[in-house]
């Protein structure tokens, strides 16, 4: 099985230079990411959807971010979360470089404050990737801002502790998703918005 992943690896294209350096940075300095399939994924569900109402709960250095927005078609928007703004400082910074930060906003602050209020809806794409300890919060406030059809994609799905194990009997029965759970980096949850 690794010897089939590894080759799949390699029958890839690179990804876009900006994403490698990111990678490297970010491993670097000990910041977590979703994983290059994980981010791959990402960039078939957005280019698939033409996604272009994009939310993203947990921002680190954008790695993620930069995935979805490389595959967004040119009127996309992404609104991110993460209240640690060194962290975003440094994403913004690849955000300009990859000549995506005008359709990128950044938010510093609180997930779970600014969702309570937040005026986008009719959402494509939700992904998740933040506190962990929050995850069925961030789900409940965000499923009703999907468009029906929309998916929510979350990672972290297969960490071995009770909070992953506790969303994910919730996230796969929830009566208003089709979700399932791949194995796919440290499992990745997607659901699609039924009603």
């Amino acid at each position: 099985m690794d010897e089939a992943l590894s080759t799949l690896e390699g029958a890839h294209a690179a990804p876009h230079p900006l994403l490698l350096e990111l990678e490297q940075h970010a491993r670097a300095d000990g910041v977590p990411g979703v994983s290059r399939a994980t981010g791959r994924l990402l960039s078939v569900l957005v280019h698939a959807m033409q996604a272009n109402r994009i939310l993203e709960i947990g921002t680190a250095y954008g790695y993620s971010t930069l995935w979805m927005a490389l595959a967004q078609p040119p009127v996309g928007k992404i609104w991110t979360i993460d209240p640690d703004a060194a962290r975003t400082d440094v994403a913004q910074t690849y955000f300009k470089r990859a000549g995506e930060d005008e359709s990128i906003v950044v938010y510093n602050q609180s997930a779970l404050e600014l969702l309570e209020n937040f005026p986008q809806r009719n959402l494509d794409i939700v992904f998740i990737d933040a506190n962990r300890d929050e995850y069925i919060d961030y789900l409940d406030l965000t499923i009703p801002m999907l468009k029906l059809s929309g998916l929510v994609v979350v990672d972290d799905c297969l960490l071995d502790d009770e909070s992953a194990r506790d969303f994910n009997e919730y996230f796969l029965r929830h009566p208003e998703l089709d979700a399932t759970i791949l194995p796919l980096g440290t499992g990745t949850g997607i659901g699609s918005r039924i009603k």
